[in-house]
């Protein structure tokens, strides 16, 4: 060993201006042409940003990386960071274990801890360390001559944490290395490949050209998204989202309320929102939530409507159970077309058996009681999005976000991809579903019944519940 050690020493020189021979030759790591690539960008450059789709192997790139400027400089200080714990410590740091344990001189070397990977002896001034992406403060007190920050899922940290690193980022031998899919159309990694490109050596690597990715997984976005959707864009082209002025929630504001609002479920009432289909192509759709998150929801093709009243009774049924604390049940039905049958049932089955349930059949097509939208379907939608936009807001100041959107591909796609209209009296329309078929897209039946159980709806009270 120590003439491996003795040997590895005097490669370091080499290992300096070539980063891909390190990976090579000491964690047996061959890195595809657009990793190489990156590498050598920077190692001759301060600022580095990487945008790509899903699975293309960015992961094990920085992971390479962070060990590589750990090893081969003198004191150095290398802060990996991500939005988020579980991107940050399960992903990322659990990468860089694996890379390290591969190597026999790395395992002799470094010392791996949940939090941090410093040189043998030097604990306090030679080391890497995991910082997630939540507060400003956690960027800063770090310089050295020699400083790396790795920023994983770049999109998802916001300005002021950004703005943290680059005043950091003050040495001659201070990088920066930002990684991540592109899903904002806003902020220092969305400028870094705009505005700011001078400043930076950018990459893009699109699912299409990497030898990593799945090609079961592109084919089934491709059937499921279309290849013209921003889904496609992000997740396959690594490119950014069009961010349609005319798309009426954008897919910045669905994912981060799947990927960064986590709501508990609580409270003594719990909404259903169904959205009735019976034959064709068209799907019914029953979620149901308990304060701003949802905690089950139902899908089927071809079925009458008594079975689509059970599976609703099912539902609500199955929830008190799970949560004892519901004493109320609302169920909001889009009472259009086939609703109907599903709302006379339900009303019969909830007077025989004495439930004391609520159901509320909504009209979507009727008027609006909010001046700004033609219908009331419109002004519901709306408040959606309005939620949505307030979940980021609050992030921004510190506060938790209130609405929670499941890991549901077909759900986000639903929701994002529904265009708007200004009319002729200024009030907004969403696209008719006729209309989205015609684009080739599917009906927003996930997307209607969502809505429906999260948004403000009037019972025949007069109150309003959401």
């Amino acid at each position: 060993m120590k003439k491996r050690l003795a040997a590895f020493k005097k490669r370091i020189p080499v290992y300096r201006k070539s980063p891909k021979t390190f990976f090579k030759e000491i964690l047996q790591f061959n890195p595809d042409e657009w990793q190489a690539e990156v590498s050598d960008d920077l190692a001759n450059y301060h600022r580095v940003s990487v945008r790509s789709g899903q699975g293309v192997g960015k992961t094990a790139l920085e992971a390479a990386i962070a060990l590589w400027f750990l090893c081969c400089f003198p004191f150095p200080r290398v802060v990996c960071t991500a939005p988020t714990r579980q991107q940050l410590i399960d992903v990322l740091w659990a990468e860089i274990s694996k890379w390290q344990s591969k190597s026999p001189i790395l395992k002799r070397i470094l010392k791996w801890t949940k939090t941090k990977i410093y040189m043998r002896k030097y604990e306090e001034r030679w080391f890497a360390t995991a910082r997630t992406a939540t507060k400003p403060e956690n960027m800063q007190g770090f310089h050295e001559d020699y400083m790396l920050f790795i920023v994983d899922e770049a999109s998802g940290v916001e300005d002021r944490i950004m703005e943290a690193i680059l005043g950091t980022l003050s040495g001659e031998y201070n990088k920066l290395l930002m990684c991540g899919n592109p899903t904002k159309t806003s902020g220092v990694f969305f400028d870094s490949h705009n505005k700011d490109r001078e400043d930076y050596r950018t990459h893009k690597v699109s699912c299409l050209n990497s030898p990593r990715t799945s090609k079961e997984n592109i084919a089934m976005l491709k059937r499921k998204f279309g290849e013209g959707s921003d889904v496609w864009r992000v997740r396959v082209e690594g490119e950014f989202p069009r961010g349609e002025s005319d798309t009426f929630i954008s897919l910045e504001m669905a994912l981060f309320a799947k990927e960064n609002v986590t709501v508990t479920p609580k409270g003594e009432t719990l909404y259903l929102g169904a959205d009735i289909a019976r034959f064709g192509d068209d799907e019914t759709a029953i979620y149901a939530r308990l304060n701003g998150v949802p905690i089950d929801s139902h899908f089927h093709h071809k079925e009458g409507l008594m079975v689509t009243a059970g599976w609703i009774l099912n539902m609500a049924a199955r929830c008190k159970a799970a949560y004892p604390e519901i004493t109320h049940v609302q169920i909001r039905i889009d009472d259009d077309g086939l609703g109907g049958g599903v709302t006379d049932r339900l009303d019969e089955v909830n007077e025989e058996k004495g439930l004391g349930y609520e159901i509320i059949p909504v009209h979507n097509g009727s008027a609006s009681d909010d001046e700004y939208y033609g219908n009331k379907g419109s002004e519901l939608w709306g408040q959606i999005k309005e939620r949505l936009d307030e979940n980021m807001s609050n992030y921004i100041l510190g506060l938790p976000g209130d609405l929670q959107i499941p890991d549901d591909d077909k759900l986000i796609t639903q929701l994002t991809t529904r265009k708007w209209r200004m009319g002729s009296n200024g009030k907004i329309k969403l696209e008719r579903k006729e209309d989205m078929k015609k684009r080739g897209l599917s009906s927003p039946d996930r997307a209607d019944a969502f809505v429906l159980a999260f948004a403000n709806v009037e019972s025949d009270s007069g109150f309003a519940f959401g």
